[in-house]
């Protein structure tokens, strides 16, 4: 293999960040999480390059970033995120399996599945800090919190609970994760539009879920629900744009 092929370059660079990672003081992940985040990192470079990558470690970061909001106050309400923010395997593939198959599915089709796939991935992230961040910001700043299903008042954390200071700065991530796929040339306008709408409504759609079902199965953990909710940010955005396409 060429030192230039980027399946060699993703090996290289997520080594020396992980070895970096495990060395400095301050823990992002636990040490199964930066292995899983090895094998996460490689394969989004390998299929989409540094632009890929660009999305999945902003999204690490400013999602690793947005888990410590308030996390005093958080924790001491006991609605805080476990290990203190600190994030395991199955953080990362919850967050992360449905843009990693849409990465690696951009190997074995043609262009015109290639992009959506690409528009896939990226509204997979949108919709997952766009859930981070409502989330967070919500149970942080949340000044009335709605049962989603009732619009009942309810105690923040609770699950499928909403506030008008979460929704609004959920919508405002996924706009600037969507917004960076633009400027590094992963999507155009139209994809952002899409990829802004699509996390809307997953992530709507991911509070209907905790408020009537998450309770009710004990396999419906918070990862399988974020993996359900990337899901549908994906699914949306790919639908919303091949309807664009052939029937416009």
């Amino acid at each position: 293999m060429e030192i230039t092929n980027p399946w060699i370059i993703g090996i290289a660079l997520n080594s020396v960040l992980i070895v970096i990672a495990l060395i400095a003081p301050k823990k992002l992940l636990t040490t199964a999480g930066y292995i899983h985040a090895w094998i996460l990192g490689v394969l989004v470079w390998g299929t989409l390059g540094w632009k890929g990558y660009t999305i999945v470690m902003f999204y690490f970061l400013v999602g690793s970033g947005v888990t410590r909001i308030g996390m005093a106050q958080k924790e001491a309400e006991g609605i805080a995120e476990k290990r203190s923010g600190m994030r395991g395997p199955e953080n990362v593939w919850g967050s992360a399996l449905i843009a990693t198959i849409c990465a690696v599915s951009t190997l074995f089709v043609d262009t015109f599945w290639q992009d959506l796939f690409i528009l896939g991935y990226v509204a997979s992230f949108s919709t997952k800090l766009s859930d981070t961040t409502a989330s967070e910001v919500g149970k942080a700043y949340g000044k009335r919190t709605f049962l989603i299903t009732t619009l009942q008042p309810v105690p923040r954390g609770t699950e499928g609970a909403v506030s008008l200071e979460g929704t609004l700065a959920g919508i405002a991530a996924s706009g600037v994760i969507s917004f960076l796929g633009l400027a590094i040339g992963l999507i155009d306008l139209q994809g952002v539009i899409f990829s802004i709408i699509a996390a809307f409504i997953a992530t709507n759609l991911e509070s209907v879920i905790g408020a009537t079902l998450q309770a009710k199965w004990d396999w419906m953990t918070n990862e399988v629900v974020n993996i359900i909710n990337t899901l549908i940010g994906s699914i949306v955005a790919i639908l919303i744009a091949w309807v664009w396409i052939v029937y416009r």
